[in-house]
Formats: C-alpha cells, sequence, structure tokens
C-alpha cells in the first residue's frame, strides 16, 4: 500500500511519551500506591477497545514478530475474540432492557479476558508498543466522569490524587485517526469511529480492501474495494 502511516505513528509516539512521563511523576510521587512492577498482569485482562490510530500501531509492530510468536499469538486472539464478542452481545442485551450505563459496566467489569500478548512468563510481547490504556492503567483515572482505579493498588477512595482524564486522550487519538481517514482516500469516511479490542487489531490484515482505499486505474477509472470493515492533563479528582 502506498499510503504512508509513519508521520501519523511518530505523533501517536509523542502522546504514549506524554502518558509515560505522567504515570512516572505519579508513580515518583506515591511509590507505595502504584502497584506496577514486573510479572504484575492485571491489566492484560482488562477489557478496553482501540482507536485506529492504536490498531494499525499494534499491528504494524506486531507483524515485526517472528512467525512463531506470531501464530501462538493469533490463536489467542481468536480464543479472546470469541469471549470478547458474546461480552460485547450480553451489554447489547441488557441495554436493549433498559440497563442503565452503570449497571451495564458493572457486569462487564466482571469479566476478564486475557490479552493474547501475555505471554507465558506474564510478560507482553510488545510492551514497548503497547497502548495507551495499558501505560495509565495502575494510576487513578477519570473515565467520563467515573474515578476508577486498578484494584491491585494503594489508591484510597474518597481522597485526592493526580488524575489523568482519559477522554482528553480518547478525543486526541480520535482526531488522530480521523486525520488519516481524511488523507486515505478511502470510501470508508466512518473508519475512524471503529472501536476495536486489541484481539481483532491484531487478527486485522488493515490493507487496501479493509480500508476501503479507491485507486485511479490506468484509464482513470475509479476502482473500489468491496470489502467492508469489521464493524491528559492531570487534575485532582474528587
Amino acid at each position: 500500500m502506498d499510503f504512508d502511516f509513519t508521520p501519523y505513528f511518530e505523533r501517536y509516539e509523542e502522546i504514549l511519551r506524554g502518558l509515560d512521563k505522567v504515570f512516572a511523576q505519579v508513580k515518583e510521587k506515591y511509590p507505595k500506591e502504584v502497584k506496577c512492577a514486573s510479572g504484575c498482569c492485571d491489566c492484560c485482562y482488562a477489557l478496553f477497545d482501540l482507536h485506529l490510530i492504536e490498531a494499525l500501531y499494534l499491528n504494524h509492530h506486531f507483524k515485526q514478530l517472528t512467525e512463531k510468536k506470531r501464530n501462538r499469538i493469533l490463536i489467542d486472539a481468536d480464543k479472546a475474540d470469541r469471549k470478547i464478542y458474546k461480552i460485547k452481545r450480553l451489554a447489547f442485551k441488557m441495554q436493549q432492557k433498559g440497563a442503565s450505563e452503570e449497571e451495564i459496566f458493572a457486569e462487564i467489569g466482571k469479566h476478564k479476558v486475557k490479552c493474547p500478548l501475555l505471554n507465558e512468563d506474564k510478560q507482553c510481547e510488545l510492551y514497548p508498543y503497547r497502548p495507551a490504556t495499558c501505560r495509565v492503567y495502575g494510576i487513578p483515572l477519570n473515565i467520563y466522569g467515573k474515578a476508577h482505579c486498578c484494584s491491585l493498588s494503594g489508591f484510597k477512595g474518597g481522597e485526592k490524587y493526580p488524575t489523568v482524564y482519559m477522554e482528553k486522550i480518547y478525543q486526541s487519538l480520535f482526531l488522530l485517526s480521523q486525520e488519516i481517514v481524511q488523507n486515505l482516500n478511502t470510501k470508508y469516511t466512518a473508519l475512524h469511529t471503529v472501536l476495536v479490542p486489541v484481539s481483532m487489531a491484531l487478527l486485522t490484515e488493515y490493507d487496501e480492501n479493509y480500508l476501503g482505499i479507491i485507486k485511479k486505474t490506468l484509464d482513470n477509472k475509479t476502482e473500489q474495494y468491496k470489502v467492508r470493515p469489521n464493524a491528559w492533563v492531570l487534575g485532582e479528582d474528587r
């Protein structure tokens, strides 16, 4: 594919470096509360989705792994994706029955799915390239107005701590993804709104077909691929 994602990857990496800096600052100030350490993998069982820029970036680096590792990860990704589908189906049914957003999130929170990138040694196969959510999981977060924190951390409810407002991060990722789509020459103009779990980001082949690239043939007629895609500021949290 002719499109070069490198400039977007570099801007995404700036966001990641900013999150790493924030995490380091909180950990330095609250060393007893931040329990994150090598071998701790509680966050590797959390359910969350990726924006397009994150999925493309993770998929790109996944392809740099050895074939043996990729094959093992793909098997785990398929298993994880099946579980996630069932969980999302449950959430949809709850919504149809009138359950509140809080009730749905509470139910989803009961389910754990192992990230396919977590190996037998409890290490992430793509740790340097892990998504934004993974980088801030162990410190206080505010997600759409609600406080969240790793259950293994030492942060106490009701007290004020430096907090990462995830909505601001999501907005940055959304806008960067949107910019990619606007410059991609794709017929899928809403592709940046599609969120996928890590498992699907690894299983997907982000080629011209998936991305819906519109190409020019030799006689200048437009050719469209017909494959449809699958569907920080720190503050004091109260």
